[in-house]
């Protein structure tokens, strides 16, 4: 416990000091974000946090970590290099989608392959459970670029992303300390501290944004604790006193936020005959910022919402089936169904006038 704790403060102390000589150094050289109709600042605000974030992340997690756990983490880390030196590109010289994607890919790859984070059962959810290897590097592919970019998505509010990134890292870190899986519970809560470090400049109103380097690696680390959060509990005996039920439920229920929002807003630009990844205002944090709060409300709207999803599944752990996700994926698509309407009647009106 000792070493979690000073994993946790050791980032969070590297990150805070980190930040205000990132700021100078963005207002020299101009390295802002720019305004505009989609997002919520009103003045240039420096994009660099995430550089902040990894500093304070990687030699904490490098510092507090023996011997033998490093060996274990090795790829994690190649992976999470991997992203930071192209989303600080991005940050500074805007990278054409593909290759960011390409980035990823070869990110999970390296997860996938070498480190051996795989998803290799659906855990009877739809009648389904153990798959083929084939399937198990397509699908842990698939879920790690789409929980990094689910991250990356709803990083458009102050405090936002990295208010998700605490719950969820804490309650991650937290069963991996209690199982004894201490090499991901410094992972975890180096991540929180780096977070937290990073809020503290966040906050609304924002000094500093996280960027891409930020938002993208901590959706690969959010990924790749939920894959082993799953992974573990597989191998788990069910009498095992930590062992979780309806795991994949839970993680969902952990990354509720990013996951719900990309999958509704990724259906109505579909609907409306969009590119998917064509940006736009229709996130969950532009709905409620547009209906009057302002972002720490909102933040802390959304944060209470997914810190009340996860209560709610733990409560229910036992009693999770595959009904049920199928009940979460109907009420995603009412929620779509029904903005998707009401943006059209507002278009309708706008047109009108």
């Amino acid at each position: 416990m000792i070493t979690l704790f000073a994993s946790f403060f050791t980032s969070m102390a590297i990150t805070m000091f980190a930040i205000p000589s990132i700021i100078r150094v963005a207002k020299i050289k101009h390295l802002y974000d720019e305004p505009d109709a989609r997002k919520h600042h009103k003045s240039a605000i420096p994009t660099l946090g995430g550089l902040a974030i990894f500093a304070g992340l990687i030699f904490s997690l490098t510092f507090w970590s023996n011997q033998s756990q490093i060996v274990e983490l090795q790829y994690i880390i190649s992976a999470i290099t991997i992203l930071f030196f192209m989303g600080m590109k991005d940050d500074i010289i805007a990278l054409r989608a593909y290759k960011k994607l390409i980035g990823q890919l070869i990110a999970a790859v390296i997860l996938v392959h070498f480190a051996g984070i795989r998803i290799n059962t659906f855990y009877g959810l739809f009648g389904i459970s153990d798959i083929p290897i084939y399937v198990s590097y397509l699908l842990t592919v698939f879920v790690i670029t789409g929980i990094t970019n689910s991250l990356n998505l709803i990083d458009g509010l102050d405090g936002l992303a990295g208010t998700i990134g605490v719950i969820a890292s804490v309650c991650f870190g937290t069963w991996f300390y209690f199982v004894e899986s201490y090499q991901f519970a410094i992972l975890s809560y180096a991540l929180c501290g780096s977070l937290i470090g990073f809020l503290w400049f966040n906050w609304s109103p924002a000094k500093i944004f996280m960027g891409d380097t930020g938002s993208l690696i901590l959706g690969l680390i959010l990924s790749i604790l939920a894959i082993k959060f799953i992974e573990m509990n597989r191998v788990m005996e069910r009498e095992a006193p930590y062992k979780v039920l309806s795991v994949p439920v839970i993680t969902m229920a952990i990354l509720i936020i990013p996951l719900f929002d990309t999958v509704r807003v990724f259906m109505i630009r579909i609907l409306e005959g969009r590119s998917p990844f064509k940006p736009d205002r229709n996130h969950i944090h532009h709905i409620l910022t547009d209906l009057g709060l302002n972002h720490a409300q909102s933040t802390l709207m959304i944060a209470s919402f997914n810190i009340s999803m996860i209560g709610l599944f733990w409560f229910l752990k036992g009693h999770i089936s595959g009904e049920v996700m199928l009940l979460l994926i109907n009420i995603i698509c009412f929620l779509t169904i029904l903005q998707l309407k009401t943006l059209t009647k507002k278009r309708k009106h706008s047109f009108l006038k």
